[in-house]
């Protein structure tokens, strides 16, 4: 089946001089392959042939055509002609927790709508709404068609923690208290748990961005409802807030109800999840949900980028954890720096003294709210220290930890006035396509979403040509997996191939371990004091802040990720009793 998608937002219809007519084979023999309607363009499926000229002629790249192994008949849900299509559910199970996992755009949060009832799917049918009848019958012989038929009727009632909470202070007025209905009778516990019993009477529109998501994952638990829908619950939380987070969730399941989330930290679904859904296609053009895998299976699939049951390959690489060691013997010292210490408000920060090799990837781990962007600005210059400083003058570009879009042009003319290798083979194959920039250099910087937004952040740093010391405050930030680990991918050649120096702050365990040489622990507690200890070996670091946590690791031999026991089980106990947190 040939798929024809037409990205409104980046259409330039009135302003075109309209190759993808002029230049269409199907038109050029009297066909309606292309043409006018309604101000706007439209390909007929039917008679496109594949030819892929007017994706390469469209000035804009608002084109995309596809061949899929999908019969129409497929199609839960089409956003319009021309747009976006979905094919295939998830499936809630009693007593379980199903994750989604899939790249960004391609239908997982669509998934949701339509099974917590916000959406109701059209099948693909754009010239009337299908009944609730034909919808149910679509499902006929499916776990999902007694589901459905429940929901219409009112029989199932649902909750949605959205992904963007964001917008919740502008939903909202009042406390966090105030936004909390407890139905279960478990506020008390969940709060607690989720630690946020200290901040329940504080104005929504002060709490940070890791307090607005535990508020709002609280506000999804303690409802009573058949089926819980949460979507990237661990966006802004450290690991152990996380690792809260999923015991919280599991705990709904084994209340017997049932659980499905969606997730991007693949060390939070080990924990988390009980099966899982692949979802895979093409960012803003189509996707396809897969049968249910248990969680092992599932991500493993996923990882691979090929489904055996449906002989499917959806990438064309596996995603691989390889990991190697650097030595460091005679390697020249960038950053020295003597004990530091500092105090903002009632908060004291104690760093230890330490030095950084230049040529190094070095990572940062530790609990939101310990010092961890308070030392990375004190490298960066942006804070002075009260005790210590940098003992060498050197040029840092700095990646914040939140992003702003005040910049009015397009992501073009952002790389441009930053340099002037934009222009050449080097600086694509290096930055732009990795980062997967080409489809939105266009777009104005004001109107990108969170992850293009934190992609092409990363490229300002990365272009910044006199910078020696690059410094990234949580880069996997609105992030997929395959994105992360192209970042990564990226990290290491980058700064092999330039002899620069590199130091991250991020939670995602997986990508810290993929990219980083040496590490930093930082230890305390939140809001009051934190410490950080030497850099020092990256698996010594992550043992020590693995057993903080009382969570253990292995190495998973398929793709050689790190992957996440779960909690009490033989292989976690027995790797406890040797101390051994993170098994290499």
């Amino acid at each position: 089946m040939r798929l024809a998608v037409i990205n409104r937002k980046k259409c330039i219809f009135k302003d075109c001089y309209k190759p993808c007519i002029s230049f269409c084979p199907g038109v050029r023999t009297g066909d309606e392959t292309v043409i006018e309607k309604d101000g706007a363009i439209v390909i007929s499926e039917d008679l496109c042939i594949g030819c892929g000229i007017c994706t390469k002629k469209c000035p804009t790249d608002a084109i995309t055509i596809i061949n899929i192994a999908k019969e129409q008949d497929d199609i839960i849900h089409q956003y319009g002609e021309n747009a976006f299509r979905l094919y295939g559910l998830p499936i809630p199970v009693k007593g379980q927790v199903t994750g989604i996992l899939g790249a960004n755009g391609i239908g997982k949060s669509t998934a949701l709508n339509i099974l917590s009832g916000k959406i109701k799917p059209n099948l693909g049918i754009l010239d009337k709404t299908p009944t609730d009848k034909e919808i149910i019958l679509k499902f006929r012989g499916t776990g999902l068609q007694n589901y459905l038929k429940d929901l219409f009727e009112g029989n199932v009632k649902t909750i949605y923690k959205p992904q963007h909470i964001d917008t919740i202070p502008d939903m909202f007025k009042g406390t966090a208290r105030d936004i909390l209905k407890d139905e279960r009778g478990v506020l008390e516990k969940v709060s607690k748990k989720l630690e946020i019993d200290h901040i329940l009477d504080q104005d929504i529109k002060t709490l940070s961005g890791g307090e607005l998501q535990r508020v709002a994952i609280t506000a999804a638990i303690i409802k009573d409802v058949d089926v819980y829908y949460f979507d990237e619950p661990s966006s802004y939380l450290d690991v152990k807030q996380r690792l809260a987070v999923a015991k919280a969730i599991r705990d709904l399941a084994q209340a017997n109800k049932s659980v499905i989330v969606v997730e991007h930290d693949l060390a939070t679904l080990d924990v988390l999840a009980d099966n899982i859904h692949i979802i895979y296609g093409t960012s803003g053009t189509y996707g396809v949900i897969s049968i249910l895998y248990s969680a092992k299976r599932g991500i493993n699939t996923y990882l691979d980028g090929f489904i055996k049951e449906e002989n499917i390959r959806f990438r064309d690489e596996s995603l691989v954890f390889d990991k190697y060691d650097v030595n460091f013997k005679g390697f020249e010292k960038l950053i020295k720096y003597d004990n530091i210490e500092t105090k903002l408000d009632k908060f004291k920060l104690k760093v230890d003294s330490g030095y950084i090799y230049k040529g190094e990837i070095i990572s940062i781990f530790g609990a939101n709210g310990i010092g961890k962007t308070t030392f990375a600005k004190i490298i960066a210059g942006d804070i002075k220290a009260d005790k210590g400083q940098l003992k060498e003058n050197i040029k840092i570009a700095y990646k914040p930890q939140y992003l702003s879009s005040d910049y009015t042009g397009t992501v073009t003319e952002l790389l441009m006035s930053i340099t002037k290798d934009f222009v050449t083979s080097k600086y694509k194959a290096e930055i732009i396509k990795p980062l997967e920039l080409a489809s939105i250099l266009e777009s104005n910087v004001q109107n990108l979403s969170g992850g293009e937004l934190q992609r092409v952040a990363i490229a300002v740093v990365l272009s910044n040509k006199e910078a020696e010391f690059i410094l990234m405050d949580e880069p996997s930030a609105y992030l997929d997996i395959e994105q992360r680990v192209k970042f990564a991918k990226l990290m290491r050649r980058f700064i092999e191939n330039n002899k620069k120096t590199c130091m991250i702050i991020d939670h995602d365990i997986l990508l810290l371990n993929y990219v980083s040489d040496r590490s930093i622990l930082f230890k305390g507690t939140a809001g009051t004091l934190g410490h950080a200890g030497s850099p020092d070996k990256l698996h010594l670091v992550i043992n020590d802040f693995l057993k903080d946590l009382k969570i253990t690791f292995r190495k998973e031999p398929q793709s050689g990720r790190p992957r996440a026991n779960k909690l009490n089980s033989q292989k976690d106990q027995e790797q406890k009793s040797k101390n051994k947190y993170y098994e290499r």
